[in-house]
């Protein structure tokens, strides 16, 4: 089973960046779709964005249309969350996931297949 290491998060300022990483343990992240999720105190968890590994297509949640971008670099198997113009309500825990399809990765939470522990997100000024 693949294991999936988030990294990147942190505090920042209204307004700043954040680039997240998701690196898997061993091999090529070998999947059909792979996607990011956060879950803020006493909040469901949120899909944030996704990609399909077949077509290249992606999924951005309303919310983060416009300011977030995923991406993925295949030979150091590894996913990006590029994360800008950040809001306070961006603040969650941000964890990456991979599973069949990005409608099977939105319709569990990510929690279907396999997923990370999850890096801290904080906008604060």
């Amino acid at each position: 089973q693949v294991q999936l290491v988030e990294s990147g998060g942190g505090l920042v300022q209204p307004g700043g960046s954040l680039r997240l990483s998701c690196a898997a343990s061993e091999g090529t992240l070998d999947y059909d779709a792979i996607g990011w999720f956060r879950q803020a105190p006493g909040k469901e968890p949120e899909g944030v964005s996704c990609i399909d590994n077949s077509d290249g297509s992606t999924y951005y949640a309303d919310s983060v249309k416009g300011r977030f971008t995923i991406s993925r670099d295949n030979l150091k198997n590894t996913v990006y969350l590029q994360m800008n113009s950040l809001k306070p309500e961006d603040t969650a825990i941000y964890y990456c996931a991979t599973d069949t399809s990005i409608t099977r990765l939105l319709d569990t939470s990510g929690l279907g297949g396999n997923w990370g522990q999850g890096t801290q997100v904080t906008v604060s000024s």
